[in-house]
């Protein structure tokens, strides 16, 4: 059981504020890369699709690294861990604002990246332990909102100042504001256990059991089909919508705002049935989506679109993250990495499927895989709702009063 003083439990605000900073951070990091892909390339020597590396390693480091580092931290307290990871993300960004060589800034995105996710994992478990069982999902949310919010603001502002000042000022800007962000989770979070129980055997029987991973896999097929049509956005927005410049900005950023503001309703929605959540979620997605590709002539149903797709694209991680400790139960310790490492699979996957539409057909090739996949996923969505935790199954009313609680 996680524990934590009851003045702490009164007013977590200042420790969810330091989460989310932390994660603002990262989501910089992890994103900004892709507008320094040609600054980086010109300066260090190589093609700009091999710069394109750069993005993948980090998404390989959070999909496979930040789950083996919780696993040989599985006994480490998450307040611990949060710090200590935190602590070597501002150093491998640092090594990245300095590095000599092509192969040593891929090596630090590597490194950061699981570093990502070990914290991750460790943040998620103490912003569930601050908070009353039924705030749960808004306690993810915070955490979780910080990379929202840095999709909108905190990645055009860092692709700005490298335009300015060169892309390692973009790195250094990373390692100053990480560094405010460790001293803050230092001074405001307060020591807290893992939520589960035992060693790593016993946290992996729970945290990969079938019913957790039919979630993580929903979870995969739902950003995989996103990302499918949002890494071709936009094209899309250029070729078959007429907008371009100005403009481009305007319906880009409209996506962006909603996506932060989405993240933390779906922490309150999650908060009340975290389950038909992600139905919902599906729903709007597959609608959106589906005017994208019908009437992607029309400006304003695009932007609709957008708005709509935006609210739920993320704002159906914090019900995921929810649903995955729910159902691990005493394996919640090492689970709580695994919603990430099926996010980011999820966008990797779903940029190649999209690229494949896109030399098949053009951009509106893509939104149609997108679509195609989140209606897929749609059947699978609404039957990994009926999954319960071990030893719920029969017990219908304790199974429903289990879901509103974090297990």
């Amino acid at each position: 059981m996680t524990s934590v003083p009851s003045q702490v439990r009164r007013r977590p605000g200042p420790a969810l504020a330091a989460l989310f900073l932390a994660t603002f951070v990262m989501g910089s990091a992890e994103l900004v890369v892709v507008g320094l892909l040609r600054l980086v390339a010109g300066d260090l020597g190589v093609s700009v699709d091999t710069a394109g590396a750069l993005v993948t390693a980090y998404a390989l480091g959070i999909c496979a690294g930040g789950p083996l580092l919780t696993a040989l931290t599985i006994r480490f307290r998450r307040r611990t861990l949060a710090c200590a990871s935190l602590a070597g993300y501002v150093a491998g960004n640092l090594l990245a604002a300095a590095a000599p060589d092509f192969g040593t800034l891929l090596a630090a995105r590597a490194l950061t990246g699981a570093l990502q996710g070990l914290f991750l994992g460790a943040a998620f478990t103490v912003a569930a332990a601050l908070v009353p069982p039924e705030r749960t999902g808004r306690a993810i949310s915070a955490v979780f909102g910080g990379i929202a919010v840095s999709t909108a603001l905190g990645v055009p502002l860092g692709t700005l100042a490298a335009q300015h000042l060169g892309w390692r000022a973009a790195f250094t800007a990373i390692v100053v504001l990480g560094a405010l962000a460790l001293l803050a989770t230092a001074v405001c979070v307060p020591p807290v256990d893992g939520a589960g129980t035992g060693g790593l055997w016993s946290q992996s029987r729970h945290a990969l059991a079938p019913r957790v991973l039919a979630v993580l896999g929903v979870g995969l097929l739902l950003m995989g089909g996103q990302f499918a049509a949002f890494t071709y956005i936009t094209p899309f927005l250029e070729d078959v919508t007429g907008v371009s410049g100005t403009w481009l900005t305007v319906f880009l950023f409209a996506y962006g705002a909603a996506t932060a503001a989405g993240t933390f309703a779906g922490g309150w929605a999650a908060d009340r049935d975290a389950a038909r959540t992600l139905v919902a979620a599906n729903l709007v997605l597959v609608a959106a989506l589906a005017v994208l590709w019908a009437a992607g002539a029309s400006r304003a149903a695009v932007a609709l679109a957008l708005v709509l797709w935006g609210v739920v694209g993320f704002g159906l991680v914090p019900a995921l993250q929810y649903r995955v400790g729910m159902l691990a139960g005493p394996g919640r310790d090492l689970a709580s990495t695994l919603p990430a490492s099926a996010v980011n699979a999820g966008i990797a996957v779903g940029a190649v499927a999209g690229g494949a539409a896109v030399a098949h057909g053009g951009a509106r090739d893509a939104v149609l895989t997108g679509l195609l996949v989140c209606a897929v996923a749609l059947p699978a969505t609404w039957a990994s709702g009926r999954l319960r935790p071990a030893g719920a199954a029969r017990k219908p009313a304790a199974a429903d009063a289990e879901s509103r609680s974090p297990g």
